[in-house]
């Protein structure tokens, strides 16, 4: 677990003030990159968990274990899962908040999250359980409403990522913890170079045999190069706010874990 100290203004934020961005490695305006995630994800909606299972080797549904089983939250917790997609991070929620608990599954896109939501239904998940069509940037929810947030494979499809950290720490109770898992900077070259060629001659491939869609899948795996490797994005947690911000590689970087608490 590695603790980061203050430093200067991330890319992320640079960029948004620009009025440009990224949408992979195409420069976009930042009103364009919202309209283009979300045609990318009306389009893997019905095929994403098995295009995970695929991409992966089935090793996401471990990363998502440790994430939710390292996160700190307890019975008669108030959750909210921020892009939470097909719903895999809100069914592991769910089972820790208990009856007492409550789980805010939401996501931008009204089809991942339709997704969602027949996925936790026909797995028995309900009750404690409930949905938000929402934007990570302006989130409709009051102030200090929640103990944790949780955003898992999300942030780097965001387009103001700083708008969403500030947002994330504005719904957050005092002592309340934000939770990102994302894709990362991986440590060792030998393995970069591998997960470099995988990515790019390999999964553009796959998307286009399983989703019938190569042009998202491409996209996907050049968002994951923009994304601030881990130390920029634990700067970034710092300036929207959060104190005791810290993360964890999983899988030598391949993915990491950061946290940061509301004080």
């Amino acid at each position: 677990m590695s603790d980061i100290k203050p430093d200067s203004m991330g890319e992320a934020t640079a960029a948004n003030a620009s009025g440009r961005t990224h949408f992979g490695f195409r420069d976009v305006s930042t009103a364009e990159k919202t309209g283009l995630v979300g045609e990318v994800f009306t389009s893997v909606a019905r095929r994403y968990d098995l295009m995970n299972d695929l991409m992966s080797f089935g090793i996401h549904r471990l990363w998502k274990w440790d994430f939710v089983s390292s996160s700190g939250i307890r019975l008669g917790d108030q959750v909210l899962d921020l892009a939470g997609g097909t719903g895999d991070i809100t069914a592991l929620i769910s089972k820790r908040v208990g009856n007492n608990g409550r789980v805010v599954l939401s996501d931008i896109n009204p089809d991942m999250l339709e997704v969602g939501r027949r996925r936790l239904h026909d797995r028995g998940i309900a009750g404690n359980v409930e949905y938000a069509l929402a934007n990570a940037e302006a989130l409709p929810f009051a102030d200090r409403q929640f103990d944790a947030v949780t955003i898992a494979f999300g942030l780097r499809n965001v387009t103001d990522q700083p708008a969403a950290l500030r947002e994330m720490l504005r719904v957050l109770k005092p002592g309340g913890k934000a939770l990102i898992l994302e894709f990362s900077a991986v440590r060792t070259e030998g393995l970069r170079k591998a997960y470099d060629r995988y990515s790019f001659d390999v999964l553009p491939v796959l998307g286009r045999l399983v989703a019938n869609d190569a042009d998202s899948y491409r996209y996907l795996a050049e968002s994951i190069r923009k994304h601030p490797p881990q130390e920029e994005l634990a700067r970034m947690m710092q300036e929207a706010g959060f104190v005791q911000v810290r993360f964890r590689d999983l899988t030598a970087g391949v993915v990491a874990i950061h946290s940061g608490v509301r004080a």
